[in-house]
């Protein structure tokens, strides 16, 4: 693997609008118009790259190693990670990786997810008896399946589910997926939005090879790292008192079990401050007093659905 680089690159403006949902299909030889996901084709993932890089071709990868692999050995520019849902919590897996990985956090995206209730042309709301999908997405639609009396089978992800109905060409089968998924696999929507949070909301990050410095002038910034704390009594109390003293405001802090063992823990935080703001240079600075370990992820544009959320939620 290659070691970390010191050199800046910008990335491509995030597009905010709507995606062109049957241009999915584009092959691209460049790495550098090409963006990775985890997932098939349809896959949430696989929509949040075209909506917030419509210029780049997807590519598709098995697992979040190796999405994460091809960033690093050059097949794509970028790597659409997700990491957490405004419903379901924090996609566990992917904490994991990032202190292994090379790469770094250039960008945030946040997908609204849509669940469509899809079948065959020719199946009906009255014709279906089951419905597919990834475990999450079955939780997340209680509130119509329940209505509609339909019996639940888990299925390993939402477009996989969706190609799953149109592979099987059974009327008394439906799939809960995207639209894209829908329109890729040749399904009828037979109900759209039927989520029962209208605020189910997907987080990515944005990896890449080489890190950006965004300048602050420009808008909010938001600062990724982790840390080890050393084990010694109020280490955490202490570590994290350099923020509030130095007014910057900590967004995030999830902490993870190191090497199995329950003695130790890591880190994940994210603050909005740029590293060379004297507030947040300050309390990094007393973080690593008490900290066996930092390491920053990345330093990137914070995405203005950050603060709209922060408006719904009265805070």
């Amino acid at each position: 693997m290659n070691k970390k680089s010191s050199v800046l690159v910008t990335i491509p403006h995030l597009h905010d609008g709507t995606v062109s949902l049957a241009e999915t299909g584009a092959v691209s030889s460049d790495p550098q118009k090409t963006i990775a996901f985890q997932g098939i084709a349809g896959a949430y993932s696989h929509l949040a790259c075209l909506t917030a890089y419509p210029e780049l071709t997807p590519l598709a990868c098995d697992t979040f190693e190796e999405t994460f692999a091809a960033v690093t050995e050059g097949h794509a520019c970028f790597g659409m990670i997700p990491v957490e849902n405004s419903v379901a919590g924090r996609v566990a897996d992917i904490h994991h990786l990032l202190p292994h990985s090379v790469l770094h956090i250039v960008a945030e995206h946040f997908q609204r997810i849509n669940h469509h209730l899809l079948a065959l042309p020719e199946a009906t709301l009255g014709s279906i008896r089951t419905v597919h999908s990834h475990v999450h997405a079955l939780g997340q639609c209680r509130n119509v399946l329940g209505a509609l009396g339909l019996r639940t089978v888990i299925a390993a992800d939402t477009a996989g589910a969706a190609a799953e109905v149109a592979h099987s060409g059974d009327n008394t089968r439906a799939a809960i997926a995207s639209a894209l998924a829908g329109e890729i696999y040749g399904l009828t929507s037979l109900k759209a939005n039927i989520e029962d949070a209208d605020h189910n909301t997907t987080r990515f990050i944005v990896m890449a090879r080489t890190p950006i410095n965004p300048n602050p002038a420009r808008g909010p910034v938001v600062t990724s790292f982790l840390f080890t704390v050393r084990n010694v009594p109020a280490a955490l109390y202490k570590a994290l008192g350099g923020f509030a003293t130095n007014g910057v405001n900590m967004t995030k802090l999830e902490s993870y079990l190191v090497d199995g063992a329950f003695v130790a823990a890591q880190f994940y935080a994210e603050v909005e401050a740029h590293p060379d703001s004297l507030g947040l240079r300050l309390a990094l600075e007393e973080l690593g007093f008490f900290s066996r370990s930092l390491h920053l992820l990345g330093v990137y544009p914070a995405h203005p659905t950050r603060f709209q959320s922060r408006l719904r939620a009265g805070v």
